[in-house]
């Protein structure tokens, strides 16, 4: 009776009987290198991942016994070696004979992550931050070229790069005693992602040490979750964020709702766009905005943040319903009694309260972020996509305090509280779509916008949606101008009204009939010098 050979092992089956680990991150790392000893597997480290693993008990070779080589320049060089990259490139039988003439062994399993170079750039600035020097030692040369080399590999070898994928690699070691082609090859693109991403970072510093905008833009970004669809249903999406968002940042907020949908496409630019206004506000006075569509439809700053919240809703309770809130204090119980009263898609605040959460987790697909504190600096670029590129510029940092240093150009000047009112105003303006059109009051420590024009294709014409916003509030109130009026007709349609006061930025070559206008009506009108347009 004849017997049948044994069956080889499927040919996406990778076993594992070699691992070299050096990491920076050693999350995990541990738990990892027991599990690959229980299987018999051989671990190869390196320095302080070595020296980890074997206070925790984990029988290692050092990479330096394994080359026959020291480490030199205090580590910089320890893995560059053909023993190592030999055994991690060596392509099965092909290569055994060339791996042994330098007396190495195959490497099946790479797990390596790099210098922590982006988190170190991150504390440029800080007390006791590194210095030039620091960022460039922390420059990984042996990682990257280790881990290139496993991904490169991935029909034999498993790379590892993130802590997060150990245990569903353990698990399939223990199930098929390898690893399966499949799981190789998604490694493996993460891999070159990652080195990728840590190029461009490190091209980035430097690049931007020399040029504010560099010759060559690396940008990189890893997908969170796809969207539910794009803007509208018929398109597709997905959310992706910075490998490292910034503190302060909307893809590094914090989500806190009581579950059910995710933010869509239309509701991250919408809260973008509420999270940059309320912003234009110091914390040290509360403040609200209600956005619908990009626009600000309400927003006022009180002296309690239930009292803006209840501002900036009456300033158009229409608009308000359905809209995105950005609070610029944290969530009170008070303040999250008011804003149930109402269907709301999504609230953005620095933090809410235990109580605050209580009460708004009981509303269903109420989306609730933490952002936290606004960045102390901006030093990002602002981007948008066009067809075969993008055009970059820095953002638009600047509001607070035009109006107060503004020229005064009319016969009258502002009172003290239309000054406060146009201030106000003015910084609303900033985050209105052009041609953009802001009345607001302040008084009595309450200051809030009665009416807002957006985004029209002619100035007089969001003076007149301004007007007809704030009904008989318009009358009494000042008005902000994102840019110049190229016609006296705006300024006239205001004081019809009983518009009061203006700020704008001047520079028409009208500008004499305007200010003519205006003092022909009583008003007083100011000059910033600033425009800004928001498309």
């Amino acid at each position: 009776m004849s017997h049948a050979a044994p069956s080889a092992p499927p040919a996406d089956l990778s076993p594992v009987r070699r691992a070299l680990i050096s990491v920076s991150d050693k999350r995990g790392v541990v738990a990892l290198a027991k599990a690959l000893v229980e299987r018999g597997v051989e671990i190869l480290s390196t320095g302080g991942t070595a020296k980890h693993l074997a206070d925790a008990g984990v029988p290692v070779v050092q990479v330096s016994d394994y080359t026959g080589s020291p480490e030199i320049m205090a580590g910089r060089v320890k893995t560059l070696h053909p023993r190592v990259h030999g055994g991690i490139l060596m392509r099965g039988d092909l290569d055994l004979a060339d791996l042994a003439k330098v007396g190495g062994k195959p490497i099946d399993l790479v797990a390596v992550n790099l210098y922590p170079f982006e988190a170190t750039v991150a504390k440029l600035g800080t007390p006791n931050g590194p210095t030039h020097a620091d960022i460039i030692e922390e420059i990984d040369i042996g990682g990257p070229s280790m881990v290139r080399s496993a991904a490169k590999s991935h029909p034999r070898v498993t790379v590892l790069v993130d802590p997060d994928d150990y245990a569903a690699v353990v698990e399939e070691i223990e199930e098929k005693n390898a690893t399966t082609l499949a799981t190789r090859a998604r490694l493996a693109a993460k891999a070159f992602a990652h080195t990728a991403a840590y190029d461009g970072a490190i091209a980035g510093y430097l690049s931007r040490e020399a040029d504010a905008y560099p010759k060559y833009l690396s940008m990189n970004f890893e997908k969170v979750y796809p969207l539910r669809y794009g803007e509208n249903p018929h398109q597709t999406g997905a959310f992706y964020r910075e490998r490292r968002p910034g503190e302060g940042t909307l893809a590094g907020s914090e989500s806190l709702g009581a579950g059910g949908k995710e933010l869509s496409f239309n509701n991250f630019v919408d809260v973008q766009a509420a999270l940059d206004a309320v912003r234009e506000f110091a914390s040290d006075k509360a403040a609200c905005v209600i956005v619908k569509h990009t626009n600000p439809c309400g927003v006022a700053a009180a002296p309690t943040l239930e009292a803006a919240y209840r501002t900036a809703k009456e300033a158009d309770p229409v608009s308000a319903f359905g809209g995105i809130v950005a609070l610029n204090q944290p969530v009170d119980a008070a303040t999250a009694k008011a804003m149930a009263e109402i269907f709301l898609e999504c609230v953005v605040a620095p933090s809410f309260s235990a109580e605050a959460l209580e009460i708004l987790r009981a509303k269903q697909n109420l989306r609730l972020l933490a952002a936290g504190e606004a960045p102390k600096e901006l030093a990002y670029l602002d981007y948008r996509r066009i067809g075969g590129g993008l055009v970059a510029m820095s953002p638009d940092l600047t509001a607070a305090g035009e109006v107060e240093n503004g020229k005064v150009v009319s016969k009258r000047a502002p009172t003290a509280a239309e000054r406060a009112a146009l201030s106000f105003a003015w910084r609303v303006t900033k985050h209105v779509k052009s041609n953009a059109i802001v009345l607001a009051t302040a008084e009595a420590g309450v200051a809030r916008t009665v009416g807002v024009g957006a985004g029209q294709m002619s100035r007089v014409i969001s003076v007149k949606i301004a007007v007809e916003k704030a009904g008989a509030l318009a009358k009494g109130s000042v008005l902000g101008s994102d840019a110049f009026f190229p016609f006296p007709d705006g300024v006239e349609a205001a004081a019809k009204a009983g518009i009061t006061a203006i700020a704008q930025p001047g520079g028409s070559v009208k500008d004499a009939d305007i200010i003519a206008a205006a003092d022909a009506a009583g008003m007083a009108m100011i000059f910033t010098g600033f425009r800004h347009f928001r498309h």
